[in-house]
């Protein structure tokens, strides 16, 4: 029985709590497939298109393909047996794959991705910056729901 306990700081919880309150109001809190899909492709290119300055288009990229390989460990229909060179197109793939899944599965499965890829971001760039550069995208819980959540 494996005894080690994963410690995530308060940052992270954080930014995981953002991360499922995003995606759920971009998906208009629907349990459609197709919206959900759309609010993770929706958040992704706002997360690339805030990133690529930072770090390169090429960067942003491998720490996705690296990201979607992890998650699809737990979510094997994530993985497309195919090599794209080509973003775009794994994007695309990727919705396409997104949308033939049940809601709940595709939720649980791009708030993943959204964590791991964020999560190997701080390795790469530090806490402190993944939370500059990302922050304009997240919806962070307010001060009162916090509070709530911790009662």
């Amino acid at each position: 029985m494996d005894t080690t306990a994963t410690v995530i700081s308060a940052s992270q919880k954080r930014r995981r709590e953002a991360i499922q309150i995003t995606l759920a109001h971009r998906a208009g809190g629907t349990l459609d497939a197709c919206a959900v899909a759309e609010a993770f492709i929706s958040t992704w290119r706002q997360v690339d298109g805030l990133l690529a300055p930072v770090i390169g288009t090429q960067g942003v990229d491998v720490i996705f393909r690296r990201a979607l390989y992890l998650t699809s460990k737990t979510f094997p229909w994530l993985a497309s047996g195919e090599e794209y060179r080509d973003g775009a197109v794994l994007l695309a793939s990727l919705k396409a794959r997104l949308e033939s899944r049940c809601a709940d599965d595709i939720a649980e499965a791009v708030y993943l991705l959204l964590v791991c890829f964020t999560e190997l971001l701080t390795t790469l760039i530090g806490e402190s910056l993944t939370e500059l550069v990302l922050a304009p995208i997240w919806d962070f819980p307010s001060a009162s729901s916090e509070q709530e959540i911790a009662s």
